[in-house]
């Protein structure tokens, strides 16, 4: 890593919100075009407007950019605000294919790519809320 990627922020460092809005569009793009998406794209309301604004704010501040979605919503309690999905492998999975088809498509910055992708591999590990969910006895994301 060069000691330019240490002191910048993910934000900084793929772009900032340019780069946040590229990738957000290309996520839901692929949730509203990819068959494998279906059965998430059936968890969102048709308007996906809404949620893209959300899903921007948030990712912009989870990777160092601008705080507006705390200020907007609080604490994020990604996976209390889930539970009113039922979230297992296949969504987990669903999610993943088109967040990493948008991630390769939208940042060219290889190092970062990787980092973004291990780290939301986590979250979306995470975020299964049904049996069998290793995280669980864990008390936690790592």
């Amino acid at each position: 890593m060069t000691d330019t990627a240490v002191t910048m922020s993910m934000f900084d460092r793929i772009g900032g919100p340019v780069a946040v809005d590229r990738l957000v569009e290309a996520f839901y793009h692929r949730m509203d075009t990819l068959p494998e998406a279906r059965l998430i794209r059936a968890m969102h309301a048709d308007d996906l407007g809404p949620i893209k604004q959300v899903l921007k704010r948030y990712l912009a501040e989870w990777t160092g950019g601008p705080r507006h979605y705390s200020a907007e919503k609080g604490h994020p309690r990604l996976r209390q605000r889930h539970f009113g999905f039922s979230i297992g492998q296949a969504e987990r999975d669903a999610w993943l294919l088109c967040m990493r088809g948008a991630l390769q498509e939208t940042i060219e910055d290889e190092e970062a790519r990787q980092e973004l992708d291990a780290a939301l591999t986590k979250l979306a590990d995470w975020m299964r809320n049904q049996a069998g969910n290793p995280h669980d006895a864990k008390g936690g994301p790592h």
